[in-house]
């Protein structure tokens, strides 16, 4: 097994996130008792809070803290992966279980990131919407013809090599899927998020982060980091530049993920509460790759057996 760990972004959290994986497993329930302290609130609690998980300063941390758990939780289970690959707010993830970030300071930062990116959000309101096709040369066309008459819509995320997200003020976003329909576009679904992430809406807080991240001290990663930003692998020499850019640059998930293909990964494991990037995998990943996804107990049980004999059988 040549396994690449895919770890949530955010837009993965609901309410009861991880519940039943605090109240079975000592090992997880540990590690978010340990964020609990740092945060100084009880983050399964907020967890449990319909409201205040879909707000990104309650969010950010929750998924950090599922994601690096389940983790943990496997311990000697888990094999040492190929590479890791998180989905924007999940590469913090990615570094923290590669040894980048040890946790408590992951915790630290995304607690501050989050808070950022809810002010800068809620300040700077906008709307992001997914189109669909593989037409993604002729959607970026659209948006810089648009930029160039002063319209602030930029796209944001390259999910797939069929699914472009676009974001950017809510009239000019509204702008673009009027002259996306005309230029051929068929299917675009807005998301229900309350700020153009990964666009230059959410410049002051990318300006926040990087004094924030400038004190910081990073590790040696344990296995390769792919970032969103680049598509290629993390270096400790990068992780200043990249994380501090990554608020307004546009996320190239796919790209990273046929970077990691290219490199021998054969089975994917996704960590944290929805099984998005599993999803996005199967778009991107011959049939013949295996896909996981731990999200809840029954996951997890399930998954840890599969590595168990996976490993007896090595």
């Amino acid at each position: 097994m040549k396994l690449g760990i895919l770890f949530s972004g955010q837009g993965a959290q609901k309410a009861g996130m991880g519940l039943d994986l605090y109240q079975n497993i000592p090992e997880y329930k540990a590690t978010v008792d340990q964020a609990s302290k740092i945060l100084g609130y009880d983050l399964q609690e907020v967890a449990n809070d319909d409201v205040k998980i879909k707000q990104t300063s309650y969010a950010q941390p929750a998924i950090l803290t599922m994601s690096y758990a389940i983790i943990k939780a496997l311990g000697d289970a888990l094999p040492t992966p190929v590479a890791g690959l998180g989905l924007s707010l999940g590469e913090y993830s990615a570094l923290s279980a590669s040894g980048a970030l040890n946790f408590d300071q992951a915790v630290a930062i995304i607690k501050d990131r989050g808070q950022y990116m809810q002010t800068v959000g809620d300040a700077n309101p906008g709307k992001m919407v997914a189109v669909m096709g593989d037409k993604q040369q002729l959607v970026t066309d659209v948006l810089s013809t648009l930029q160039a008459e002063g319209k602030h819509v930029y796209p944001a995320n390259y999910n797939t090599f069929a699914q472009l997200v676009i974001g950017g003020v809510s009239e000019d976003v509204d702008i673009a899927m009027t002259a996306l329909s005309e230029a051929g576009i068929q299917r675009m679904v807005e998301l229900p998020v309350s700020g153009a992430f990964h666009t230059p809406l959410l410049t002051d807080a990318a300006t926040q982060l990087t004094e924030r991240l400038s004190d910081e001290t990073f590790n040696d990663m344990q296995y390769p980091v792919y970032s969103n930003t680049t598509g290629k692998q993390f270096t400790k020499e990068t992780l200043f530049d990249t994380l501090t850019k990554q608020i307004i640059s546009p996320t190239y998930f796919a790209q990273a993920m046929q970077n990691m293909l290219d490199l021998g990964v054969d089975t994917f494991l996704e960590v944290g509460p929805a099984d998005t990037l599993i999803k996005f995998a199967k778009k991107i990943a011959p049939k013949d790759v295996k896909r996981y996804a731990i999200s809840d107990l029954e996951s997890f049980n399930m998954v840890k057996e599969m590595l168990l004999a996976e490993g007896e059988s090595i």
